[in-house]
């Protein structure tokens, strides 16, 4: 996906391709500068320690999306400004927290899809508690490393990886099935 390219949006995708997406259940906040993100999922679990998250969002995002299961606590923020400006940086799609970010305003004038339940200025501990690249569950949605999430005003819809990864092959840049692909049963 280009950078002027924007993703189907979640409710024509789920009118395409209905049961095989997983929608969440969850209300987040568009805090971001991009509402309409999509791309193959990374995960963090953490709790009050967004150590990970840094680490990982200054590596090469190549249009990927960081799901971040933060147990939905608002007593820190998991992710501010400067990490988030570090996500645009190396090439990340979005983020998605199940927890707090920081650093709103900064952090909606950046052009990254941001999710998140609220914010909190308090810092984070950095003592890199935590697990990458594990499934994440939260909002009735299993989140895989290698699946698929698009997200937009409406809400965040998920392919399992075992899904996409068999999907991928016929897929456009926005993840549905080019119209006369073969499909794989």
């Amino acid at each position: 996906m280009t950078e002027h390219t924007q993703p189907q949006p979640t409710a024509d995708l789920y009118d395409e391709r209905g049961d095989a997406l997983d929608s969440v259940s969850l209300q987040f906040q568009d805090l971001g500068g991009a509402t309409r993100f999509a791309g193959p999922i990374r995960t963090i679990r953490c709790h009050r320690d967004n150590a990970l998250v840094k680490q990982l969002l200054n590596t090469p995002g190549e249009g990927a999306v960081l799901v971040v299961d933060g147990a939905r606590s608002l007593e820190s923020a998991l992710m501010g400004d400067m990490i988030a400006e570090s996500a645009v940086a190396n090439g990340w799609a979005g983020v998605i927290i199940n927890g707090a970010i920081r650093d709103r305003a900064a952090i909606a004038e950046l052009r990254l899809g941001v999710k998140a339940l609220g914010s909190n200025p308090r810092k984070s501990a950095k003592d890199g508690a935590g697990e990458i690249d594990v499934p994440v569950s939260f909002g009735g949605v299993t989140f895989e490393p290698g699946g698929r999430l698009w997200a937009d005003e409406d809400g965040i819809l998920v392919e399992p990886a075992s899904t996409a990864s068999a999907h991928s092959s016929t897929a456009r840049a926005d993840g549905v099935t080019a119209p006369g692909a073969p499909t794989r049963g």
